[in-house]
């Protein structure tokens, strides 16, 4: 595997990478490429069309709190009810909490749900990637998430793209920063990861992607490769061929998709980039960059992007934590769901916002909420639903669902119904050569 490194880019979690491009054999899914495939998909390119059904899955690590996000306990006592103050949104009796106005003015094309039900109370992202307690055909290899899923059953939009990328930044608890597991599937279907081991190949020293014009000087560096083709007499016929892939590669949708400086910096200023990233601790920083990014992807021919937005463990200053984490992800949710509707995308792409369990009701001496799997909540957009309605309810001190609990597979059924998978007819094959349904639960009947 060939890496070229390009100019450096900063990203969100401080690391100074570069722009990288990979030569040889790549492997997305498992799907291997050879250079005639990727030359093919780029004839094609100009006459298929790669308009397609994705999902953005934001996990807020931590466990966000359903009563100062959605579900504002408006009367119940001041120990449980806290600082937030419900504000109307542009549907007709629906309101959510204070710190999220931009996405108040876009509840049309929203769907919060009030009443998540059957967290396994671990803090972890396994639920929200997959659906499935993590306990469920471990021995085997776990569950697939989406993502590994949705790479086996659909496959590449664009062979030169992986149809699974994994964004969360790398996290002290590292179960925050999981993009998906590819479970019992195997490592071929695991998430892409632009941090990842992907990016570890080997590097061609003095040569970047401004002086790929340049063919004879980058083809000079190929030492290695050159000495092997010259032993075998081949050299002089792959030379031509070598030529036209690095032109291909140059041009790479993935490439481009990555760079964010390819955004006018209108754009980019609508989605920021979340600094100064506070109370992030042993979580993730609050990456509003990464929506722009996943958006980029998904343009690309990315069919489900995971991120890992902020934490919101929060034990302690939860009103604080709130305000600085909820103002961000109310700006770049909001920008998101703009930018995918100017581009046409809003309808084909499912955007869901959620975490691991809710917080407890009463409010602990430190100001914080502590760990409450009873009941939690999501915020969902696009993928064609039936939006701007809620779903659900807590009872009064928003203790339990007192009113349609939704379970996740109600809702990852849904995101594979969105992504044009019947979720109650899929399956895959488990290790032992059996059927295994990729969920089972229906779709959320008020969405469809």
């Amino acid at each position: 595997m060939l890496t070229i490194f390009g100019q450096k880019q900063r990203f969100c979690d401080g690391i100074s990478r570069r722009n990288f491009l990979q030569i040889g054999a790549f492997t997305f899914g498992a799907t291997s490429l050879t250079l005639a495939d990727i030359m093919r998909a780029e004839a094609n390119a100009g006459t298929s069309s790669n308009r397609h059904k994705a999902v953005i899955n934001i996990f807020l690590g931590g466990g966000p709190p359903h009563q100062d996000m959605w579900d504002i306990k408006t009367e119940a006592p001041a120990e449980i009810r806290g600082e937030f103050k419900p504000i109307t949104t542009n549907v007709t009796g629906i309101q959510i909490g204070e710190v999220f106005p931009q996405i108040a003015a876009r509840m049309d094309k929203c769907v919060a749900i009030r009443s998540v039900v059957g967290a396994s109370g671990g803090h972890d992202a396994f639920q929200c990637m997959a659906g499935w307690p993590q306990s469920s055909m471990r021995t085997m290899g776990g569950r697939p998430s989406l993502g590994a899923v949705v790479a086996k059953m659909q496959g590449p939009v664009d062979p030169s793209v992986p149809p699974f990328v994994g964004l969360a930044a790398r996290t002290q608890h590292a179960p925050w920063s999981d993009s998906g597991e590819a479970g019992y599937l195997g490592a071929s279907y695991a998430a892409f990861k632009p941090d990842g081991p992907g990016m570890a190949n080997l590097t061609l020293r003095g040569t970047s992607v401004e002086t790929l014009a340049d063919r004879r000087r980058l083809l000079n560096s190929f030492d290695s490769l050159r000495a092997d083709l010259d032993g075998n007499g081949v050299y002089k016929t792959v030379d031509a061929l070598t030529e036209r892939a690095l032109g291909v590669l140059t041009s790479s949708r993935l490439v481009e998709a990555l760079d964010l400086s390819k955004e006018s910096d209108k754009v980019r200023a609508r989605y920021g980039d979340g600094k100064p990233y506070q109370y992030q601790y042993d979580g993730a920083p609050t990456c509003t960059d990464q929506f722009l990014m996943a958006r980029r992807l998904v343009e690309a021919g990315v069919r489900v992007v995971t991120l890992s937005f902020g934490r919101w463990d929060s034990h302690g200053e939860n009103f604080k934590l709130v305000r600085d984490h909820g103002g961000k992800l109310d700006r770049g949710f909001s920008a998101l769901i703009d930018d995918l509707e100017a581009r046409g995308m809003l309808d084909d792409v499912t955007v869901i916002v959620w975490g691991e369990f809710g917080r407890t009701p009463r409010i602990n001496k430190g100001a914080g909420r502590d760990h409450w799997p009873q009941v939690s909540c999501a915020l969902m957009a696009g993928g064609g639903m039936k939006t701007g309605q809620v779903i659900g309810a807590t009872n009064r001190l928003g203790e339990y669902a007192s009113n349609r609990p939704v379970t996740f597979g109600e809702i990852f059924a849904t995101l594979y119904r969105n992504l044009g998978i019947n979720p109650e007819t899929a399956t895959i094959t488990d290790p032992t050569g059996r059927p295994q349904h990729v969920i089972d639960s229906p779709p959320l009947r008020e969405v469809v």
